[in-house]
């Protein structure tokens, strides 16, 4: 499939309406869709902790490892973790969060509690540190509203990867995992290439500092604080090159799973029902179930 194949593939689908939507502040794009699970998502994960916890005990487990197993099996028996979507478009005030509704209802359908996020953005408010300030108020709405046990899954796909990817480097941000699509990763790279017509400068603001702006932004400049984090981006990807996330990797290595999807473009893992979008169920499907 073309990369404007799989463009239409996406913004061709129809958005689905969230069954809630929490206000995390005073401008109206701070805002969290709540998609709620649509089959009981909790057994499978319940399953594995009770299984863990038998084992550690059986070794020989301290008190205090015990105590730990249990409260790791209680926060899975009440389901699976939070997944926090960030959608993309360059940080720009004309694309909001409506074209990753249909993923976020798919993940709901497999049994997951799925916020996605709105976020002020460049021409609407946003921009730095606006934006970053609202997906760490964001984040923290979709955790306090979803059901479910453990830390979130923050998921961000192209600029909402480089938003995710920064939150993983935030100290005391608790994510279970980060899992970046097809992300501007390197944001450094990323202005070089004057990737989006120079979507970088608008964001941070261009003229003088503009490079220690961008350091301080870049993820690639700050590895992830004790967050595990699997990307996952396509080969043929026009908008955003692979190179970006090879360099994000190269960066941080023994904590970022780079996974290269041959053939695949921008928009095909965040598209329900093709192939590389299956990839993204299994990596979550295997992160929620651990």
């Amino acid at each position: 499939m073309s990369a404007a194949d799989e463009e239409a593939a996406l913004l061709g689908l129809a958005p689905v309406a969230p069954d809630r939507t929490v206000a995390y502040g005073p401008h109206p794009d701070q805002i969290v869709d709540l998609y709620l699970p649509r089959v009981a998502g909790g057994e499978w994960a319940a399953e594995d902790a009770r299984a863990a916890e038998s084992a550690r005990v059986a070794d020989g487990a301290t008190a205090a490892e015990e105590a730990r197993a249990a409260d790791g099996a209680q926060a899975q028996a009440a389901g699976p973790p939070p997944v926090v979507l960030l959608h993309g478009g360059f940080w720009r005030a004309a694309y909001d969060r409506r074209h990753l509704s249909p993923l976020a209802a798919a993940l709901a359908g497999q049994g997951l509690p799925v916020a996605l996020a709105e976020y002020r953005r460049v021409g609407a408010g946003g921009g730095a540190p606006q934006t970053f300030d609202d997906v760490t108020a964001g984040l923290a709405a979709a955790v306090r509203e979803l059901p479910g046990g453990g830390d979130p899954v923050l998921v961000g796909h192209s600029a909402g990867g480089q938003l995710a990817l920064l939150a993983a480097a935030r100290p005391g941000t608790r994510l279970s995992r980060v899992l970046a699509v097809a992300p501007v990763a390197d944001l450094a790279r990323a202005h070089a290439l004057g990737l989006s017509n120079g979507a970088v400068a608008e964001l941070l603001g261009d003229g003088p500092g503009l490079a220690d702006r961008i350091a301080a932004a870049d993820p690639a400049c700050h590895p992830p604080a004790g967050v595990p984090v699997t990307i996952l981006h396509g080969t043929d990807d026009p908008d955003v090159p692979l190179d970006l996330s090879r360099r994000y990797a190269a960066h941080s290595p023994g904590t970022t799973d780079l996974h290269e999807l041959p053939g695949v473009g921008h928009y095909g893992p965040v598209t329900p029902g093709s192939p590389s979008c299956h990839t993204l169920f299994a990596q979550l499907r295997r992160t929620c179930s651990t």
